[in-house]
């Protein structure tokens, strides 16, 4: 009885991945570099990484709010805008852009790769300390 019970948990949750990963698709599209600088200043640029990870170095004109904040900053940001999101590999956009999605926001994009991919220029805080 407990190995059907564990079996349909994995199922569940197996099905549920595949969910949120075509949903994410869905409503997030990702952007080459180019195609980020070309949009980008015309847009509101949200870095969603800690504020540590941002201090040590962020994309010109990126402004800061953590993944961690999100949920409860999110109306900071403007429905009539596209919005620009990035972090450090990627891996954290698509649930920024599902907690975007799911409050009625649109034109969601990211950068491919993340920050760490970024070439163009940066700017640091003098709060870093390296």
């Amino acid at each position: 009885m407990d190995w059907y019970f564990l079996v349909g948990a994995l199922i569940a949750l197996i099905l549920f991945s595949v969910y949120r990963y075509v949903k994410q698709k869905k409503v997030l599209k990702t952007l080459t570099e180019d195609e980020f600088r070309a949009g980008y200043r015309k847009a509101q640029l949200i870095d969603i990484r800690e504020p540590k990870e941002f201090d040590g170095g962020h994309i010109l004109g990126a402004r800061n709010i953590p993944l961690t904040q999100f949920k409860q900053r999110m109306n900071e940001l403007r429905k009539d805008q596209d919005i620009y999101l990035y972090c450090q590999n990627g891996s954290r956009t698509g649930r920024a852009a599902l907690m975007l999605d799911k409050k009625g926001y649109q034109n969601i994009h990211e950068l491919k790769g993340g920050f760490k991919k970024w070439t163009g220029k940066i700017k640091k805080s003098k709060k870093a300390n390296y």
